[in-house]
């Protein structure tokens, strides 16, 4: 004769229920795991995004200072000459195509110990969408750089050494 006695009539069913709340309690972390999942991917990509907007932007700034201080630059002692213009999507090369840049220049002159002094403030604004605002179907991205640069125009030095 066995020790097994039959369950009680009240414990029957008891094992099903707490079956039941494991799988909900288990489907629902495997759910917000998903959810979790994707959304730390999208902030990744957002961020990769960032980065490389913030590169073609620097590759904006960086055009622009060469053609503010380029000494073979003729234009470059009238306020003409202040390098701006739009640089649009696909033009650049490599992970930084999907970008539009823009440059901007603000010019203006100051003497300094008998010196003309011509100060450049220049801004890059690179964004990923060819009229740079946002659409819902991709991530808007911005970033601005700005930069202050200041060239001397001493007419009485001889040409590509003013002011040395």
């Amino acid at each position: 004769m066995s020790n097994c006695s039959p369950l009680p009539r009240r414990m029957r069913g008891f094992s099903l229920v707490t079956g039941i709340f494991l799988l909900v309690v288990l489907s629902a972390l495997g759910a917000f795991m998903v959810i979790f999942t994707g959304l730390q991917q999208n902030t990744v990509q957002v961020d990769i995004l960032g980065v490389r907007a913030y590169y073609a932007a620097r590759a904006g700034l960086n055009w622009a200072m060469y053609q503010a201080l380029d000494p073979d630059n003729p234009g470059s002692a009238t306020p003409a000459a202040c390098p701006s213009g739009t640089i649009g999507q696909g033009a650049m090369a490599g992970s930084l195509a999907p970008f539009s840049v823009t440059v901007g220049c603000e010019t203006f002159d100051t003497t300094e110990a008998n010196r003309n002094i011509r100060v450049y403030r220049i801004t890059s604004t690179a964004c990923n969408q060819a009229s740079c605002p946002g659409t819902p179907d991709n991530a808007y991205v911005e970033r601005r750089v700005v930069a202050t640069l200041a060239k001397c125009k001493d007419p009485t030095a001889p040409p590509r050494y003013e002011c040395l």
